[in-house]
C-alpha cells in the first residue's frame, strides 16, 4: 500500500467513525427514539392543505419519525358542523385515513373550543337546555364518526384565559363550569375507549392558570365523569422557555390527580430572520421540553404543531416570528432536531 492510499483509508476510516452516529440517528427517527427512551410516540401536527406536498408527505408518512399525528383544523366545529344538524366529515376523514394508512396513532382535536365555531353556535342566542342538547349531540355526532379510531381526544381545548380564570365563551356564559364535565361525559359515552384530555397552553409551570386546570380536572372527576390526561400544549418563545424543574412540577400535579400529560402541541419560535445563536439556544430549549417530559413518568408523548417551518402557524399570528420546528421552510433537519434527538438518546 502507497502512503497515498495509506493515508485515503484512514482519512475515510475516521470519516466513517464521526458520520456513523449521525447516519445512525437520522435512520432511527424522533418517534423511534422517543419510543425506545419510554415514550408512547412523537408525533407532529399536520393539516388538509399540507397533504398534496409530496416532499411533505415522504417525511410525514416516516413512522419512525412521527409515531402519532393531530389534524390542526380539520376536526373543528366549523368544519365539522358547519350548521345545525349538518355534518361533514370528508375533511378530518382524510387525516384518520392517512394515520390508519401509516400505522400511525390519531389524536383527534378538538371537540368544544371557543375559537373556530360557526356563528349558528357562538351567536344563536340558546338558553341552557338548548345549547347542552346542542353541545351533547355534536360531540355525540363526532366521537361516534370516529369511535375506535382516536387514541385521544381533545374534549375541551382553552377554556380558561390566558392569566386564568374561565373563558367567557358562549359555553360557558350559557351553562356555567358545567359544560366541561358535560362534554366529558357525551364523549366517554360515545367511545369508551378513547382517552379524553383537556388541553391549554401556559399550564406548564406553576400559575394562576395551571392551578386553574389542575382545578378543571378535579372538577369532572367530581362529577363521577372519566378524564384521562391534560395536554400542555408548550408554544414557547426562544430563550423564554419554563425550566426543567418548573415543568416536571407541573406535570406532578397532574400526576398526582391520576391523570397522565402529553405535550400536544409544542413549537419554540424565535423573532425572524433566526441568528446562528437563537437556532442554537432553540435547540437548547427544545432538549429542556423533553428532558421534562422524559423525567416524569406520567408524561407519555411530544407532538410538534406541524414538523417544519414552512406550515407553521407561528408567522401569521405573532408578528415577526417564526422559524419556530425542527424543520426548516425547504425541509431540512435544523439544530432543533439534532437537539430532540440528543435528549431522547439520553434518556
Amino acid at each position: 500500500m502507497t502512503l497515498l492510499s495509506a493515508a485515503l483509508t484512514s482519512l475515510l476510516a475516521a470519516s466513517a467513525v464521526q458520520a456513523g452516529p449521525i447516519s445512525r440517528r437520522a435512520a432511527a427517527g424522533l418517534n423511534a427514539a422517543a419510543q425506545a427512551a419510554g415514550l408512547e410516540f412523537f408525533g407532529s401536527a399536520t393539516d388538509n392543505p399540507e397533504l398534496t406536498d409530496s416532499s411533505y408527505m415522504t417525511i410525514l408518512n416516516n413512522s419512525d419519525q412521527f409515531g402519532q399525528i393531530t389534524p390542526g383544523n380539520s376536526m373543528k366545529w366549523d368544519t365539522i358542523e358547519p350548521s345545525r344538524g349538518t355534518f361533514s366529515f370528508t375533511k378530518g376523514d382524510a387525516i384518520a385515513d392517512l394515520a390508519d394508512q401509516n400505522n400511525q396513532k390519531l389524536r383527534c382535536h378538538n371537540l368544544v373550543w371557543y375559537n373556530q365555531l360557526p356563528s349558528w353556535v357562538s351567536s344563536g342566542g340558546f338558553d341552557n337546555a338548548t345549547l347542552v342538547e346542542i353541545l351533547q349531540n355534536h360531540i355525540t355526532k363526532e366521537v361516534t364518526h370516529y369511535k375506535g379510531r382516536c387514541y385521544h381526544w381533545d374534549v375541551v381545548n382553552e377554556a380558561l384565559e390566558d392569566g386564568g380564570g374561565y373563558r367567557d365563551n358562549v359555553f360557558y356564559k350559557t351553562i356555567g363550569e358545567a359544560y366541561i364535565p358535560i362534554a366529558f361525559a357525551a364523549a366517554a359515552a360515545a367511545d369508551p375507549d378513547a382517552k379524553l384530555y383537556y388541553n391549554d397552553y401556559s399550564i406548564e409551570w406553576s400559575s394562576t392558570k395551571h392551578q386553574d386546570a389542575v382545578n378543571i380536572v378535579k372538577l369532572v372527576q367530581s362529577y363521577g365523569v372519566k378524564i384521562d390526561g391534560v395536554g400542555m400544549q408548550a408554544h414557547f418563545t426562544v430563550g423564554q422557555t419554563v425550566t426543567q424543574d418548573a415543568m416536571e412540577s407541573a406535570i406532578q400535579d397532574f400526576a398526582d390527580l391520576g391523570v397522565e400529560v402529553a405535550i400536544t402541541e409544542l413549537d419554540i419560535r424565535t423573532t425572524t430572520p433566526a441568528t446562528y445563536d437563537a437556532l442554537t439556544q432553540q435547540s437548547t430549549d427544545y432538549q429542556t421540553v423533553v428532558n421534562a417530559c422524559l423525567a416524569k413518568s406520567a408524561c407519555i408523548g411530544i407532538t410538534i404543531w406541524d414538523y417544519t417551518d414552512k406550515y407553521s402557524w407561528v408567522p401569521k399570528t405573532f408578528s415577526g416570528y417564526g422559524a419556530a420546528l425542527p424543520w426548516d421552510d425547504n425541509l431540512q433537519t435544523k439544530a432543533a432536531y439534532d437537539g430532540i434527538l440528543s435528549a431522547l438518546g439520553s434518556a
